[in-house]
C-alpha cells in the first residue's frame, strides 16, 4: 500500500467530498434508501399547494382553522451570510415557537415586495406580518404592531472614501439619496422635507432590497442611501466600502404587524414576545455562563465561514459545525447568533474578550492549547489527520520524513500544524518550518503550494479532502502523527457551559441525529451513481420527459432541449433523486423554494419540471435586461446551482477585477472561482461558494446541449 493510500486509511472523519455534495448536484443527489424522503405524497399532477385565501378573523378564527398565515418577503429569509448576529431565519424561528405554544400550523405567505406586504394583510391574504417592520406613525395609522423585536436606528450611509460624507441633515442636502417608496426611510425622509425642502431622495425599485441598494453605494451607483444600524453593522462584516455618517433617528422599534381588528391575536403576540423578552439590550462583549445564557436565550457561535463549518448554499445555512450547534442552542430553546472573525487568529482572543460563548471551527486540541488558562475544549466530537501537502508531481517523491530535508514547509504560526512541526524538528527533522502570514486560511496557502510560490505546507485531511474534490495540482504526501481530536473550546471561568456541551456531545455522539449528521457532511461522497440508462424510443427523443420539458418550456420562454440537458445534469432524469442538502426530484428544487411558487411533492415528475423551469425564469427575470440572451442564461444557471446570492458576488468581484460582470466564460465566471478563496469570500455578501463546481455545472449543461442540438431538432 503506498503512501497516499495509508494516510487515507488512517482518517475517521473525511470530508473529501463535502462540497461535490453541496454543490455538485451531479454528484450528490443520490437517492438511497436511507435518505430523508418527503412526506407528501399528493397524486394530482399539478401538485400545487392551496392558493391564498381571504379571511379576516381574530385569534379564535385562526385557532379554529389550525392555520396562521405569516407574510414575509420572498426574499427576506436570506438577504446576506450572517457573520455577527442571528441569522435572518431567527424571526421566522420566532413565528414558528408562538404558533407552537398556539398549537397552530403556519403557512408561509412570499410576497413579491416589501410594498404588497401590509395592503396584503389589511386584505385578509394573511394574518401577520414578520419582516422586521419600522414602527412608524405612518405605518401605526393602518396596522396594529407587537410590541418591539428590535430596537434600531435610521443611518445615513456613505462609501468609506466619501471626501464630504454628511454630518448634519443640513448637510445632506443637495446629495441624492436612494431608497424605496415603501420603506421607512422614505417616511423619515418625507417629513424631514417639510422642514428642509432641499432634501433630494429617489424611489428604486421595489424588488430591490435594502442591501443591494447598500451595493450600489458601496459601487457608486448610488450616492447615499439610509439603513438601520444593526443591518448595516452586519453588511459591513463583508463590505468594507461603506460606513454610517450620522443618524437620522432615535432610537425605533421594529415589531410585527396584524390588523387593527385583531386585538386577542396581538395580545398573544405581545404576550409571547414579553416572555422572550427581545427588546431588551445586550452589550456586544460579556462573558456569562449558561445560567445567564439561557436566560438571554441566546448562544453566540463564534466560528468560520468555509466548508468545513459553515456556508451558505441557495440560501440555505450549513456546515457540521453549525448544525451541531444549532441543535445544541434548540435543546435548550436558545437561538445561535453567528460571529465570524476576520481571520483564524482572532478565533480564541474574540472567545477570551467576551464576543463569542464558544468556538465551534473544526479547531484541534493541541497541548499548548491545552495549556492556555483562559479557554478549555469540549470533549473531541471529531477526529482527523495532519497531512503533508505537496504539489501533484512532487507528492510521490516524498514519502518519509527523510525525504524532507532542506524542503520547507509553511503553515501559520498560530496553527496547530506549527506545534507538530516543531516537535518533529526538537526530534531531528531535517526540514525548514517556514511562518506564513496570519490572515492565510489554510486553503490559499495550498494554493500558493499549487503555484509554486509556497514549497510544501500541512492540512487537516477533511480540508485537504475538500480542495482534492476539485483540483489536481496539490496532492497528500503522508500524514504526520496519528489522528488527533478536535473539540469546542470555551472560556475556562465558564464551567457550567462547558459541562452542558460535553453532556450534549456524550448524548448525541454516535446516537442517530449526531450520525445522520456525520453521514451527510462527511459519508455521502463520490458514491458510484447507478445512472439511468434511458434509451431513446423514437429520433429525437432525448428523455423520457420531453413532451413535459417542451411544454414548460414553451410557457417560460426557454430552449427544451437546454433544460432537458440541465434536467439531466440535476438528477440523471431520476424523479427520486434527493441532494445532500435536501432538494429533490428531477430539477432538484428546494421544498422551500418549492412552496414560495405554490408546488408541492416535488417528486413528480411534471411537478419538478414545472416548478425548475419556473424557477429558472425567475432568476432569468431578475437578471439585467442587458445581458446577451446566452450570457443570461448561463448566468441563471449559475444562479440555479449556487444560489442567486453568490452569482450576484461573482459579478461583483468581475467588476472589481477589471473583467466583463455581463460575460459568464472567461469573466465572471473566473469571478466564482474566486469566492472558493476565503480572501474573497471574507469580503462576499455571500460568503464561501464551491465556484469551482457550479463552473462545472455550466460545462456540462452546454457539452449536452450543443449535443442535443443536433440530436433533437427544433419542434
Amino acid at each position: 500500500m503506498n503512501a497516499r493510500r495509508r494516510w487515507r486509511s488512517t482518517v475517521v472523519f473525511s470530508l473529501m467530498t463535502i462540497v461535490l455534495a453541496v454543490m455538485c448536484l451531479n454528484c450528490s443527489r443520490n437517492a438511497s434508501s436511507e435518505d430523508q424522503k418527503t412526506s407528501d405524497s399528493d397524486s394530482n399532477p399539478s401538485q400545487l399547494a392551496k392558493p391564498m385565501y381571504v379571511a379576516k378573523g381574530d385569534l379564535a378564527d385562526i385557532l379554529a382553522r389550525d392555520e396562521l398565515r405569516v407574510l414575509i418577503p420572498k426574499r427576506n429569509n436570506r438577504r446576506f451570510l450572517p457573520r455577527g448576529g442571528l441569522p435572518i431565519e431567527a424571526e421566522m424561528e420566532l413565528v414558528e415557537s408562538f404558533a407552537k405554544t398556539q398549537g397552530i400550523q403556519i403557512e408561509w405567505i412570499h410576497t413579491d415586495n416589501h410594498r404588497d406586504l401590509l395592503p396584503n394583510l389589511l386584505a385578509g391574504k394573511g394574518d401577520l406580518v414578520a419582516a422586521s417592520l419600522t414602527v412608524t406613525p405612518a405605518r401605526k395609522e393602518k396596522v396594529a404592531f407587537s410590541v418591539p423585536t428590535a430596537v434600531i436606528k435610521e443611518q445615513v450611509v456613505v462609501r468609506a472614501n466619501d471626501p464630504n460624507p454628511p454630518k448634519s441633515i443640513e448637510e445632506l442636502v443637495g446629495r441624492q439619496i436612494a431608497v424605496r417608496r415603501s420603506s421607512s426611510y422614505w417616511d423619515t425622509l418625507t417629513e424631514l422635507k417639510k422642514t428642509h425642502p432641499g432634501l433630494r431622495f429617489g424611489a428604486v425599485p421595489e424588488t430591490i432590497d435594502t442591501q443591494e441598494i447598500l451595493g450600489g453605494v458601496s459601487s457608486g451607483k448610488y450616492d447615499i442611501t439610509i439603513a438601520d444600524n444593526n443591518l448595516l453593522r452586519a453588511v459591513m462584516a463583508y463590505d468594507y466600502n461603506l460606513k454610517p455618517s450620522f443618524d437620522l433617528s432615535g432610537e425605533r422599534a421594529t415589531a410585527w404587524a396584524v390588523r387593527p381588528d385583531a386585538p386577542e391575536l396581538l395580545k398573544a403576540l405581545d404576550r409571547f414576545l414579553n416572555r422572550e423578552k427581545l427588546a431588551t439590550h445586550s452589550p456586544k462583549r460579556y462573558r456569562d455562563d449558561f445560567p445567564q445564557l439561557l436566560q438571554r436565550k441566546t448562544l453566540r457561535l463564534i466560528t468560520r465561514n468555509s466548508a468545513a463549518t459553515y456556508f451558505l448554499w441557495r440560501g440555505k445555512l450549513l456546515g457540521f459545525e453549525y448544525e451541531l450547534i444549532r441543535r445544541f442552542a434548540k435543546k435548550h430553546g436558545m437561538r445561535v447568533e453567528v460571529v465570524v472573525p476576520p481571520a483564524r487568529g482572532d478565533l480564541i482572543p474574540w472567545l477570551t474578550e467576551g464576543r463569542g460563548d464558544l468556538i465551534a471551527a473544526a479547531m484541534t486540541v493541541t497541548d499548548e492549547r491545552r495549556k492556555l488558562e483562559s479557554i478549555a475544549p469540549t470533549t473531541p466530537y471529531n477526529m482527523v489527520s495532519e497531512i503533508l501537502v505537496a504539489r501533484a508531481d512532487d507528492a510521490k517523491k516524498i514519502q518519509s520524513l527523510k525525504d524532507l530535508e532542506d524542503r520547507k514547509i509553511v503553515v501559520r504560526r498560530s496553527s496547530s500544524y506549527w506545534s507538530t512541526l516543531e516537535k518533529l524538528k526538537s526530534e531531528g527533522a531535517g526540514f525548514r518550518l517556514v511562518q506564513a502570514p496570519e490572515e492565510l486560511e489554510t486553503e490559499e496557502i495550498i494554493a500558493r503550494v499549487a503555484s509554486g510560490e509556497y514549497d510544501l505546507t500541512l492540512a487537516d485531511s477533511h480540508i485537504l479532502d475538500i480542495e482534492l474534490t476539485w483540483r489536481s495540482d496539490v496532492d497528500a504526501a503522508f500524514p504526520l502523527g496519528d489522528p488527533v481530536p478536535q473539540a469546542w473550546f470555551v472560556r475556562a471561568d465558564n464551567p457550567q457551559l462547558l459541562a452542558a456541551l460535553n453532556r450534549f456531545i456524550s448524548e448525541e455522539y454516535k446516537q442517530t441525529t449526531y450520525n445522520i449528521l456525520y453521514k451527510k457532511y462527511f459519508k455521502n461522497q463520490r458514491k458510484i451513481r447507478k445512472h439511468i440508462q434511458f434509451r431513446a424510443k423514437s429520433v429525437g427523443q432525448l428523455s423520457p420527459y420531453d413532451d413535459l420539458v417542451k411544454k414548460f418550456a414553451a410557457r417560460y420562454g426557454f430552449d427544451w432541449r437546454l433544460i432537458v440537458a440541465q434536467m439531466f445534469e440535476e438528477s440523471q432524469f431520476d424523479p427520486n433523486a434527493q441532494s445532500f442538502a435536501g432538494a429533490v426530484g428531477l430539477m432538484q428544487v428546494l421544498p422551500r423554494t418549492g412552496r414560495q411558487y405554490g408546488f408541492k411533492n416535488l417528486h413528480h415528475p411534471e411537478t419538478s419540471i414545472h416548478a425548475g423551469t419556473r424557477y429558472l425564469a425567475y432568476l432569468r427575470d431578475r437578471l439585467d435586461s442587458e445581458l446577451s440572451v446566452k450570457d443570461r442564461m448561463w448566468m441563471a444557471l449559475a444562479a440555479y446551482n449556487a444560489g442567486y446570492g453568490h452569482l450576484f458576488d461573482a459579478r461583483r468581484i468581475a467588476e472589481q477585477k477589471g473583467w466583463n460582470p455581463n460575460r459568464w466564460f472567461d469573466h465572471v465566471e473566473k469571478a466564482m472561482l474566486l469566492l472558493s478563496r476565503p480572501a474573497y469570500a471574507r469580503r462576499s455578501r455571500y460568503g464561501y461558494a464551491r465556484g469551482h463546481e457550479t463552473v462545472r455545472y455550466i460545462r456540462e449543461i452546454r457539452r449536452r446541449y450543443n449535443a442535443y442540438l443536433n440530436a433533437a431538432p427544433v419542434d
